[in-house]
């Protein structure tokens, strides 16, 4: 979910669950060491609880970075070894790392010893030639081994030479039935189902397997579908807002982020599926565009809420 999960997206987010588990986008551990924290790890403290995904390498690296993720203040750090864009692949990070099983052990050996917070793995169920279920096992079999109790699996393959990211997230085929048997191997470990699972519905069905489920971008183009996540997989009956005042919420957010020079199409722009299938939804997003082309501050968000009706009103000229 690069250039996809940051910060306003989340805050977006927490609005709507306060339990659900939310990530990073993937940032490298180089970044991390030599880059501009706050750019790069801040967040609100709105977001807890969140994890920090970070990309490398190098087990020294991978340590620091991990550390100083925790130091900032992150529930969790995740080593991504999914990801199959080009540049992932340059850096020798993300989903080429599936066909080096030991230099991910040992990255993630070395994350643990430097910090008190969980490390997990988030991975494919292969890469290219090396996507036989042996070659998965021996991949987990490493990571259990350097300490991670925690996988997050999508269940696809990645194919590096010659499919895009966005192909490798739609051409290759799920396999739900290849996790299961992972699951089923090692009961121990704590396996969390990635990939293509388009609903609650289905989440809540996968779950009857697995230990958790990640949706990605389902949330993103629907986030409301969050506002059921509290009360249905963790009992917690606490009121959720409606969109209508998690649209003011943000809008009251903009007004905070703003003034500090950020721009409100940096905002906005995760926020066009929030009225999703309802009457207006089209205008909320038309004039949600038209305000962040137009350089508006926050008050371009209530004027997009002003066409959305409330069920039993009118919506606003």
């Amino acid at each position: 979910m690069m250039d996809w999960t940051d910060r306003h997206d989340r805050f977006l987010l927490r609005l709507i669950s306060r339990r659900a588990l939310l990530y990073t986008e993937m940032v490298t551990a180089q970044a991390v060491i030599h880059g501009d924290l706050e750019r790069l790890l801040g967040f609100s403290p709105e977001e807890h609880p969140i994890a920090l995904q970070l990309g490398g390498a190098d087990p020294v690296a991978m340590a620091e970075a991990a550390s100083i993720g925790a130091q900032w203040g992150y529930d969790e750090v995740n080593m991504n070894v999914g990801c199959p864009s080009d540049r992932v692949q340059s850096g020798r990070f993300g989903a080429c790392l599936m066909a080096e099983p030991a230099t991910v052990g040992a990255c993630v050996a070395a994350m643990i010893s430097a910090t008190s917070v969980p490390v997990t793995v988030k991975c494919r169920i292969g890469v290219d030639d090396c996507d036989g279920e042996d070659d998965l096992h021996r991949f987990i079999d490493t990571v259990a081994a350097a300490g991670c109790s925690t996988i997050v699996v999508h269940a696809r393959k990645a194919l590096l030479k010659g499919l895009s990211p966005k192909q490798n997230r739609e051409i290759p085929p799920l396999r739900y039935d290849v996790v299961q048997r992972v699951k089923a191997r090692y009961p121990s470990l704590e396996i969390v189902l990635n990939g293509g699972i388009p609903d609650l519905d289905a989440a809540e069905e996968h779950l009857q397997h697995f230990d958790g489920v990640m949706l990605g971008r389902a949330i993103y183009h629907n986030p409301f579908m969050l506002a059921e996540v509290d009360r249905r997989f963790f009992g917690d009956e606490t009121t959720t807002p409606d969109r209508w005042q998690v649209a003011e919420a943000m809008a009251a957010y903009a007004e905070h982020v703003c003034a500090r020079g950020t721009r409100l199409a940096a905002i906005a722009r995760h926020m066009h599926g929030l009225f999703h299938g309802l009457p207006g939804a089209r205008a909320w997003r038309g004039r949600l565009s038209e305000a962040s082309a137009a350089g508006a501050g926050p008050e371009g968000i209530r004027a997009a809420l002003r066409l959305v009706p409330r069920p039993g009103e009118a919506a606003a000229a």
